[in-house]
């Protein structure tokens, strides 16, 4: 358990580069279609290469057709729905903003369970009680720091306050559904860059309707959106996902504990306000806001040490 959650602690080191660029995209006036598009038109090839010696790839792709249907759903889901409205919620606030609402994701994860998970018996997994609670307080955790940050003269609730936090919660329920869906349908044994080239080959018809969409629109992507994107996704498509997914198999068996290595996530929060206020001049958390980050941090050494 101990690896798993160092992990996923890393992971949310290099997940907190995405909210950070996505921020800094959409401020020098990057169109959120080619944001999200670009991350997973660099990923694949990024994530071929590792799969061309003897062919690995063909073992992926054989996956894939014995069970297309799932693998095209549950990769849109789960990359498609999950970036395309977090790169839209980019638009409003600074990046720590978003990182912290993102947050809902932990107490999603917990509400997927039911509909996820079955016991040896076949039957519907209980939602975890205590880790329900916990992530309930990274959940007053994330509701602090939106509050909070309503005076801080960065962020004012308003309609589009209103439509960031819909985007981010159809992202945040998009992640875990997705993530915990595919790992009913790729074969066993099937490694952690395999799963996520075919999710991310299996996601690309939705990425090239958004491009699609973007150009009908009349809009294009600038030469610094493009590097960033790059950087986007090396950093958290390809490093941060792997290290996530590894995570996340290491205890698919265990709800609980599954429960706390999602719940790592919140770690995001911490990264993204520091690199967005040290680095790019975020507009930095009030008390109130602040207040919100440390309850956030608390919940996930809540569920870390109740999950053992």
């Amino acid at each position: 358990m101990g690896k798993a959650l160092a992990l996923g602690a890393l992971a949310s080191f290099f997940f907190a580069v995405t909210f950070v660029l996505n921020r800094q995209m959409q401020v020098a006036g990057g169109h959120w279609l080619w944001t999200s598009s670009l991350r997973f038109v660099f990923m694949l090839p990024m994530l071929l290469v590792p799969l061309l010696p003897r062919g690995r790839y063909r073992a992926t792709l054989s996956a894939i057709r014995a069970r297309p249907a799932s693998w095209l759903l549950w990769s849109t889901v789960g990359f498609g729905f999950f970036y395309a409205f977090l790169c839209a919620a980019a638009s409003y606030g600074p990046s720590w903003m978003v990182a912290s609402t993102w947050q809902i994701t932990i107490v999603a994860g917990i509400l997927l369970t039911p509909f996820i998970h079955r016991d040896s018996s076949s039957r519907r997994a209980g939602i975890p009680p205590k880790q329900l609670v916990v992530s309930l307080v990274v959940f007053a955790g994330v509701a602090l720091a939106q509050f909070g940050s309503a005076g801080a003269g960065g962020f004012s609730f308003g309609a589009g306050s209103a439509m960031s936090l819909a985007c981010i919660v159809v992202a945040a329920f998009s992640y875990p559904l997705g993530n915990r869906a595919m790992m009913r349908v790729v074969p066993a044994g099937m490694g952690t860059t395999d799963r996520v080239f075919g999710m991310t080959l299996c996601s690309m018809p939705f990425w090239v309707l958004l491009m699609a969409v973007a150009l009908a629109l009349g809009v294009k992507p600038t030469a610094s959106q493009a590097l960033q994107s790059f950087v986007v996704a090396l950093s958290s498509g390809v490093v941060a996902t792997m290290l996530f997914f590894k995570a996340t198999e290491l205890v698919k068996s265990d709800a609980k504990r599954l429960a706390a290595i999602e719940s790592t996530q919140a770690g995001e929060v911490v990264f993204s306000l520091l690199m967005g206020v040290a680095l790019f001049g975020d507009t930095p958390p009030s008390a109130v806001a602040a207040c919100g980050v440390a309850v956030i941090v608390v919940g996930i050494a809540l569920n870390g040490a109740l999950s053992k």
